[in-house]
């Protein structure tokens, strides 16, 4: 394992949780603007129906995918910057 790889592992770690979090807040934006001014309703509320619940699955999915790999994709292109070489 190059010396890259085992400095970007606690930078990794540390972008994920952020990226959880950032993620987390967009979705509650989003839901926000899409949905009714509820909160996004989770896969037990037994008041909400499958659609609804459906759709809230796929757009947090979505939501948390697309900032993990912007999050990713950018400590990975710093880490080049610093080091020289990419961390893969």
């Amino acid at each position: 394992m190059n010396a890259s790889k085992i400095m970007y592992k606690p930078v990794g770690i540390a972008l994920g949780a952020l990226s959880g979090v950032l993620a987390g807040t967009v979705f509650k934006q989003v839901w926000k603007l899409v949905g009714t001014n509820q909160e996004a309703p989770s896969a037990t509320d037994e008041e909400r129906g499958w659609r609804e619940i459906l759709l809230a699955a796929m757009l947090q999915g979505a939501i948390f995918a697309a900032v993990k790999a912007a999050v990713d994709r950018g400590g990975a292109t710093a880490t080049r910057r610093v080091t020289g070489t990419w961390p893969s």
